[in-house]
């Protein structure tokens, strides 16, 4: 008797070279965005994600280029715009798995402004933010996570200003995932990515990312850098800040993180759905302008 029975087809196990592009990154040797990318193939990678279901936007800089170097799908944009751009790529296609990647010149500068509403409509995407505490490919402003003090050729008597600390910025803005990683550390910083993707909601992600031409912080991260205790639950906010305002430690791993499933995907779903309920559809909506 023949059997009739179908083999179930095999699951595809990729590695990390089948999201790298023929692209070879052209950053500086010693930079750390290099290990970043590791970690970000390695980590698409273990999760065996399918190279078109993974999309990248991003900024201006050296972080800008990482759409370049990946077999996925990538949006160049504009200084300051990745996290809007990754915005309307989730919502145009919720089933991508949508990264955004900027700067610290990126994110807390010109696109700060963007932060607070990816935070409270707790979009569901990945911001991984490479940061250097400079503006590398500018050759060596000051950023706003720069140092108070700190000289370079366009600040030859020191910054002025404060130095900004991103994760307190994000902690306050209500974040729904805050974590902190290190271009040194790429199997911790593998983790990392993958607990933020597998986060449903604004996944925010710090990585310490070393400028070796401008601004060389290898030694500073590597005398600070501290694991957060064991004891710390990532769901006390004010344990959080706590651990991301310590002055004298900077603190690896996840602060904070909230699963509460209010994304503004869901949430957009229940409004559409109120509004069909009410006799409301798209097409009645255009019609309402449409030119006789």
């Amino acid at each position: 008797m023949v059997s009739t029975q179908v083999a179930e087809p095999k699951t595809e196990k990729r590695r990390p070279n089948d999201y790298k592009s023929n692209v070879k990154p052209i950053w500086c040797p010693g930079c750390g965005d290099y290990a970043v990318l590791a970690s970000f193939v390695r980590a698409l990678a273990d999760m065996n994600l399918p190279p078109e279901q993974v999309a990248i936007a991003s900024g201006i800089g050296c972080s800008g280029r990482f759409p370049a170097f990946a077999r996925v799908y990538g949006y160049h944009g504009v200084h300051g715009r990745p996290v809007p751009l990754a915005t309307g790529i989730k919502l145009g296609n919720p089933e991508l798995t949508v990264f955004a990647f900027g700067g610290d010149g990126d994110a807390f500068s010109i696109g700060a402004g963007h932060l607070p509403h990816a935070a409270i409509r707790n979009v569901d995407i990945t911001y991984v933010v490479l940061d250097n505490e400079i503006y590398g490919l500018t050759k060596g402003q000051p950023s706003p996570t720069t140092p108070t003090g700190h000289r370079t050729k366009a600040s030859p008597y020191g910054k002025v200003g404060r130095q900004a600390n991103p994760l307190m910025m994000m902690l306050s803005y209500g974040a729904s995932f805050v974590a902190r990683g290190n271009s040194s550390d790429p199997r911790t910083l593998t983790d990392l990515i993958i607990q933020a993707v597998r986060h449903p909601g604004f996944a925010f992600l710090q990585v310490y990312s070393p400028c070796v031409t401008f601004f060389d912080t290898y030694p500073m991260v590597k005398e600070k850098q501290t694991p957060i205790p064991d004891t710390h639950d990532p769901k006390d906010l004010y344990s959080a800040m706590r651990l991301a305002s310590d002055p004298d430690h900077l603190y690896m791993g996840v602060f904070y993180q909230d699963d509460a499933d209010d994304n503004y995907l869901s949430e957009m779903v229940k409004v559409s759905a109120k509004a069909g309920q009410n006799g409301y559809g798209i097409a009645d909506l255009v019609g309402r302008y449409q030119v006789d």
